[in-house]
């Protein structure tokens, strides 16, 4: 055969093939998903959320519900539930305490000396626990001081805080940085010596300086253990806090319940311990969101 022959046989295969393949269908401008489906494809990414939540909510109606039946029938197995106050109680004192500014008072300023006394223990005790396990020297000093006091309670330094400070507000404060510096430094210096060290070397071998290996390698690398620390130091500081409320104060969330146990208004009592309860556990909340923020790579 030809060249041209050829030529003619392979125009007429591909002329023949081209017709076989069938059209290409027209482009069709896409709608967007429907509300349904939107709302399905939400579900499935939360659905471990909701069930945690709905379980949540779920146990503290039953803990309300046996709580109701423990002080309506006065129950006295081991515990006496004589003298407890109801739930209904409770919340009939709530509804009057919010009216009232002096509750509202004793929570701000409640608020206000934690604020003050967790800030200075963050402040002094993660640097500190950087430093110290950092450097061995430092260390060597600081720790057998910090083990010595670290295990004295809050009210028992009640006292000696009065005799230190010239207020009851700066004492109340001083008890309260107490109480939540040596979780925040343990913690801290605990991070600091899990760090690789290959990760340390590795850092030296490509010429960091100390700064560098400090803010690149150690202080991330601590994060996890420095926020343990901060969470358990705020429930130690309202521990610490209400108990010098109560020993010395004469305003603050502490004081509240004291007087109200003085007074034997039963429901006030309650009241002020929920409050306490309500105000650690949003504290607690606003540092893991903050942590979240911080290490967004921990985030499930």
């Amino acid at each position: 055969m030809s060249s041209p022959a050829l030529l003619r046989h392979s125009e007429d295969t591909m002329a023949s093939a081209m017709a076989d393949v069938p059209p290409a269908p027209a482009a069709t401008q896409s709608t967007p998903p429907s509300f349904g489906t939107l709302a399905l494809r939400w579900f499935r990414l939360n659905q471990g959320t909701l069930r945690a939540t709905a379980i949540g909510i779920a146990s503290l109606i039953a803990f309300l519900l046996v709580w109701h039946l423990l002080t309506t029938y006065r129950v006295v197995f081991f515990v006496r539930f004589t003298n407890v106050p109801s739930p209904l109680a409770v919340y009939a004192s709530f509804t009057k305490a919010i009216h009232d500014p002096k509750f509202l008072m004793h929570i701000l300023l409640s608020c206000r000396r934690i604020l003050m006394g967790f800030s200075l223990a963050a402040l002094i005790g993660v640097p500190l626990g950087l430093i110290m396990g950092r450097f061995k020297l430092i260390h060597e000093i600081v720790f057998p001081v910090a083990e010595v006091l670290r295990p004295i309670p809050a009210i028992a330094w009640v006292p000696m805080a009065i005799m230190l400070w010239p207020t009851n507000e700066q004492s109340i404060v001083y008890i309260t940085f107490l109480g939540s510096f040596f979780p925040i430094l343990v913690n801290t210096l605990h991070g600091m010596s899990l760090v690789d060290p290959v990760l340390v070397r590795a850092a030296q071998c490509l010429g960091a300086r100390e700064r560098s290996i400090f803010r690149e390698v150690y202080f991330p690398a601590s994060l996890p253990h420095i926020f343990t620390g901060l969470t358990v130091g705020m429930g130690v500081a309202w521990v610490s806090l209400i108990a010098a409320e109560m020993i010395s104060g004469q305003y603050g969330i502490g004081y509240f319940t004291w007087e109200a146990y003085s007074l034997v208004q039963y429901a006030d009592i309650a009241l002020g311990m929920i409050a306490i309860g309500v105000l650690g556990l949003g504290s607690s909340l606003l540092i893991r969101g903050v942590g979240q923020l911080v290490m967004p790579w921990r985030v499930k």
